[in-house]
């Protein structure tokens, strides 16, 4: 006869590993939550934050495109909700180095090259999918973006510092602090919020978010670090940007 599933109290005896996966699960959980509410570019227009930075920025190109600050409050609050608090638990509370959480760079090199090939693999596919009318209404982000000059570069910043933020978080925190309790499915818990915060974005991107979050958390394992992630990610990010600015006529803006 088949056992039963739920196991007898007696079998939930916590070790040291378990209580560090706890401590990761519950910091992350209350990190995605604020950065949900307070991280997002959004929050920069109905907080006031975006008053303030106009009356300290009245010349400038904060001053010219206000609509971009929003974007550098963005790549910022990653920095901070999913980069430093993060390593700041894993270091102080954990007692683990930063290494530890995939901060590292030393035998990265012998890795460039796999995710190299993938971005290459990924290039016809931007380049079919910046041709859908979702994608092309959707990116970039900053409508005044496709203006070129300091609008898009600004805002690529901002874009680009959120990437860290996600890379460190998802592939290193998350992935790095269940490592030593879960194993190999700490790839498989990571892909489940990674997918979430992909939520509203064009679908195709949403179920793309699932391969990625999957590749990219196994390689972050092989390669002991999240560094080559940020690498292959930005240009992704930047190279779909690029396609619609193409797509729309407006890439001669950036010349």
């Amino acid at each position: 006869m088949r056992e039963r599933f739920w196991p007898d109290h007696t079998d939930f005896t916590w070790e040291e590993k378990d209580r560090d996966a706890l401590v990761v699960m519950l910091t992350a959980t209350v990190l995605l939550l604020v950065f949900f509410y307070w991280g997002r570019p959004a929050f920069y227009f109905t907080s006031g934050i975006s008053g303030w930075v106009a009356d300290l920025a009245t010349t400038g190109p904060l001053d010219e495109f206000p609509g971009v600050g929003a974007y550098l409050w963005w790549g910022l609050t990653s920095m901070v909700l999913r980069v430093g608090l993060p390593l700041a638990i894993g270091v102080w509370w954990l007692r683990r180095l930063p290494g530890d959480f995939g901060f590292r760079v030393r035998g990265i090199a012998r890795h460039l090259p796999v995710y190299g090939a993938m971005y290459l693999v990924m290039l016809p596919v931007l380049l079919w999918v910046s041709s859908f009318d979702n994608f092309v209404t959707y990116y970039p982000f900053y409508d005044r973006a496709i203006e070129g000059g300091a609008a898009f570069w600004l805002y690529e910043l901002g874009y680009g510092l959120q990437f860290v933020g996600v890379e460190a978080f998802f592939r290193g925190f998350l992935v790095f602090g269940l490592l030593p309790r879960f194993g190999s499915l700490s790839v498989v818990v990571m892909t489940i919020p990674y997918t979430m915060i992909h939520f509203g974005k064009p679908i195709q991107e949403a179920f793309a978010a699932i391969i990625a979050g999957l590749i990219l958390g196994t390689m972050a394992v092989r390669s002991r670090s999240f560094v080559p992630g940020i690498f292959l990610h930005v240009a992704v990010a930047i190279t779909m940007d690029l396609l619609v600015l193409w797509r729309i006529g407006a890439l001669g803006n950036l010349l």
